[in-house]
């Protein structure tokens, strides 16, 4: 049943039933306990890797624009901005903010052209990268119906490369005490859930406002150039639970040194429903585990080593990540030698901005890319099972030159591969992918079956091939390059 539609379907179900499934949260718990019953049900060694992590929350927040005479003005609806006023990444406590101060509207430009001292900035985020933008990676592209290369959808941004990073940097260097985020390129909604880019830090208190909200807000600061921003921020430490499931191959145990091991991806932590992000993802390994556990008590159980893993912490800093690359890929004493990973991630549909406001849906698959940085031949081969098992509007991504440079890849695969694994990660950029929109009618039910017999034959091609040789060049000289920046 687990490797049907239906089946993968229900299990997303299940996980966006759980939600949110935040780091430190209930929800979060409860979905790494349903992984971890699934994968033992299905036969595995079950192990939750714990790890320090942080939980972001925002008690209130609420803008204004003083009246001509100096009384307060009507709220603008708002949101924060998540992981804001943050004084070092580590910060716990609670911080109530109240600002009131001169606006300097940047629009889309730059806030190191502008002084900025002692002001909020107002600034219209952008959506930095569009799907034009992959194809100097493409190595490969399955597009038979020509969905991809169309002007429109070449030209559609994806929510999580945004000019948000640069903007809060350049404004606390700038003196800046705030900023407002107009979401110029989203649909009416203040439900964007920006992630924590764990490389920047957020020093000041922000805000978000919707398109049509950011055209009000500047039609009062046109009279009066102040606004009051409140935000109340509460920031704790808490243990973050990814699961392992482990499936020993025949080979473990049998020879020198750690066993090979391949290992299978995607995370199942959310800000809110989560459905494509990433309960699509995390049914998917659940179907391998369960696919996998079955042939082993048929008698035919891998050659290599299965791990199996659902991560925490993808949207509060990537803790649980780092800590299974140093102890898992580049410590001497693992007890695996990772020769592989699979990453499943986001199988949605397409949808754009509807006329309404909203997100409309197209009907279509969202374009995805697999990042892959494996050997010429192995490339040919999931070049072939692209076609084969019809993954329209799919492409190949060269990635062997981003394994060496610290920020990898816009995937959960982006630690491992930085250490040097072989990888192919499977990943789309829907519009709506940070936003409570993301519930079960946006999945690609179509594609859900089609997707997992994909990687179950990636996972078997690895395990028939020797492991040192799945690269882009051989592990043995890989080794000796740096790995683990990051």
């Amino acid at each position: 049943m687990s490797m049907t539609t239906e089946g993968i379907l229900a299990t997303i179900e299940d996980l966006v039933g759980l939600a949110p499934r935040a780091t430190g949260t209930p929800g979060g718990a409860a979905a790494a306990a349903y992984v971890s019953e699934r994968f033992r049900r299905a036969g595995l060694d079950v192990q939750l890797l714990e790890v320090p992590s942080y939980s972001w929350r925002a008690a209130d927040s609420a803008l204004t624009v003083p009246d001509d005479d100096g009384a307060e003005g009507a709220p603008i609806p708002c949101a924060p901005v998540l992981h804001s006023a943050l004084p070092s990444h580590e910060w716990t406590g609670e911080a109530p903010h109240r600002i009131e101060a001169r606006v300097v509207d940047v629009g889309a430009g730059r806030v190191r052209d502008h002084d900025v001292r002692g002001a909020i900035v107002l600034f219209d985020l952008t959506f930095d990268m569009t799907l034009a933008h992959t194809l100097p990676l493409t190595l490969f592209l399955h597009d038979p119906g020509r969905r991809v290369l169309r002007r429109e959808v070449l030209s559609s941004r994806n929510p999580y490369v945004t000019s948000l990073g640069r903007t809060m940097t350049e404004a606390a260097a700038g003196g800046a005490v705030g900023v407002i985020g107009v979401l110029r390129d989203y649909p009416d909604s203040l439900r964007y859930h920006n992630e924590y880019y764990r490389r920047t830090l957020f020093t000041l208190p922000g805000l978000w406002v919707t398109r049509q909200s950011g055209v009000e807000l500047r039609r009062r600061l046109a009279r009066t150039p102040r606004a009051v921003l409140s935000l109340s921020v509460t920031r704790d430490e808490v243990t973050s639970r990814s699961v392992i499931g482990v499936l020993p191959g025949r080979s473990e145990g049998t020879g020198p040194g750690p066993a090979e091991a391949i290992m299978i991806q995607s995370h199942h932590d959310s800000v809110g429903p989560g459905a494509v992000e990433d309960a699509s993802g995390t049914a998917e390994v659940i179907a391998l585990a369960e696919h996998y556990g079955r042939e082993a008590l048929a008698g035919r159980r891998p050659r290599k080593t299965l791990l199996f893993t659902t991560f925490d912490t993808h949207f509060t800093g990537y803790q649980a990540h780092r800590e299974f690359a140093r102890r898992y890929v580049l410590s001497p004493d693992s007890p695996w030698r990772i020769v592989f990973n699979a990453t499943i991630e986001h199988i949605g549909l397409r949808a754009v901005e509807g006329p309404d406001g909203g997100f409309a849906p197209t009907g279509e698959t969202e374009p995805r890319g697999i990042f892959l940085n494996v050997n010429p031949a192995f490339t040919v081969r999931v070049a072939r099972a692209i076609r084969r098992h019809r993954l329209h509007a799919t492409s190949i991504l060269g990635a062997g030159a981003l394994e060496f440079f610290a920020g990898g890849i816009p995937t959960d695969a982006s630690f491992t591969l930085v250490c040097g694994v072989p990888t192919a990660s499977l990943i789309s950029g829907p519009l709506y992918l940070y936003d409570d929109a993301d519930t079960v009618d946006r999945i690609d039910a179509s594609q859900l079956e089609p997707v997992a017999r994909f990687f179950i034959d990636l996972v078997d091609d690895a395990d028939r091939h020797r492991g040192s040789l799945l690269g882009t060049m051989p592990a043995a000289l890989r080794r000796l390059l740096p790995r683990g920046r990051w």
